[in-house]
């Protein structure tokens, strides 16, 4: 296996990051470690497995109802991504207050009450869960909808049940926790789901879900057996994808969703796709309680490689018990300058939420706007190699401390 320096020499910025941002497929994807099967968002009752957390979110408010005037109660530090959903519907987005450690503000919650509000969306931000017992009874006290935004949040447990077992719908990405190219799940604990059967988005996009998850793998030297074993398909993708392109009536839906490749935009023409036939057995198949386990190791080697730097602090005191992180999120002082350093050395970040909904400002939520500046979030993912990890956590010493 080769070095991070030795895949990306130093000296300049490398074209992707040295160290993974996403988990990978490797050899270790299904095995399965001697430890109890963790709770996940799968687990709190009916699914339906779709090719993004957006598409869930949409359908979700679908089955909730959600029609042209009502209100849908948003955080204000969320990705936008979970807006035009909304806007979709005709439905407007009002949104509420966030803590300085991203907890949900019932009291202005509260205060954002209309006739005209139906539902709420609540986020479990970085795989942490919310109050959501609290939140629970808020919304059976004054009969509103919650839809449990689980899309950080796939494994874990709150009071006993597992994530997605609060809301009466709720929503997650698989993609974010698996070696998959696309994927989301929309689940209900409380009501059967109308969302008929869905159907495949075709050919190519089952080729290219499989080969675009497998690439991603190649590039950082997992699966070299494999990548050998694919050589002609992998050179004749070019071709296979621009004549698919030409066959496809005008109109149709590109052959994955904007998603996969990070973008904002919603087409409304993956309602009735399901996610592919690699996704659903990846995420079937993968080991679930290994997924936890070494995210959970992961999180807590950068939790105590971080702990004596200067001008950052965990946005999280401790990781609680049950919890599976997404990322590692650093709240930092100095943003910008930290995140050229970073970016400059291949080191892999993501900054959720650096741009919100226009509109959303200090007035509607300070500390919305703060944390969407002033968080740099690190991978802590299954597939990091020790070697990785370790390279990782000297970069962001080296960054913080130069």
């Amino acid at each position: 296996m080769l070095s991070p320096n030795e895949l990306h020499p130093p000296g300049q910025p490398p074209s992707q990051p040295r160290v993974p941002l996403a988990p990978l497929l490797s050899l270790s994807t299904f095995a399965a470690p001697r430890l109890p099967r963790p709770a996940c968002v799968l687990d709190a009752g009916a699914v339906r497995l779709v090719t993004s957390g957006r598409i869930a979110i949409a359908l979700a408010l679908r089955e909730m109802g959600v029609g042209a005037g009502d209100e849908v109660l948003v955080p204000a530090y969320h990705s936008m991504s979970m807006i035009p959903p909304v806007l979709s519907l005709g439905a407007h987005p009002v949104f509420y207050k966030v803590g300085a450690d991203a907890a949900l503000d019932l009291d202005d919650v509260a205060s954002k009450l209309t006739a005209a509000t139906r539902a709420i969306m609540v986020t479990s931000y970085f795989g942490i869960p919310q109050d959501l017992a609290r939140i629970r009874a808020f919304c059976d006290l004054h009969g509103l909808l919650m839809l449990e935004d689980c899309a950080h949040c796939f494994f874990g447990e709150h009071g006993g049940r597992p994530v997605g077992s609060w809301g009466d719908y709720a929503i997650a990405s698989s993609m974010k926790f698996f070696p998959i190219y696309e994927g989301g799940a929309l689940v209900s604990a409380r009501h059967a789901l109308t969302t008929g059967r869905l159907s495949s988005a075709g050919r190519g996009f089952e080729a290219k879900a499989a080969l675009n998850a497998l690439e991603r793998s190649f590039a950082y030297g997992r699966l070299p057996l494999v990548k050998a074993l694919l050589w002609l398909p992998l050179r004749l993708k070019s071709a296979l994808w621009n004549m698919i392109k030409r066959r496809a009536p005008a109109g149709a839906p590109a052959l994955t969703p904007s998603s996969s490749d990070s973008s904002y935009d919603f087409d409304p023409r993956w309602l009735d796709k399901q996610s592919s036939r690699f996704s659903r057995f990846v995420v079937r198949r993968a080991s679930h309680a290994r997924i936890v386990a070494q995210r959970r190791a992961n999180y807590r080697f950068l939790e105590l490689a971080c702990a004596s730097l200067p001008l950052c602090r965990p946005l999280f005191a401790a990781l609680p018990p049950g919890a599976c992180p997404w990322l590692f999120p650093l709240v930092v002082e100095q943003p910008e300058k930290l995140f050229r350093r970073l970016h400059n050395a291949g080191v892999p970040m993501t900054r959720f939420a650096e741009a919100l909904w226009p509109g959303v400002d200090a007035g509607v939520c300070a500390n919305s706007v703060h944390l969407s500046r002033h968080i740099i979030a690190f991978p802590c993912h299954q597939a990091l190699l020790p070697e990785e990890l370790a390279w990782m956590s000297g970069a962001i010493r080296e960054a913080l401390t130069a």
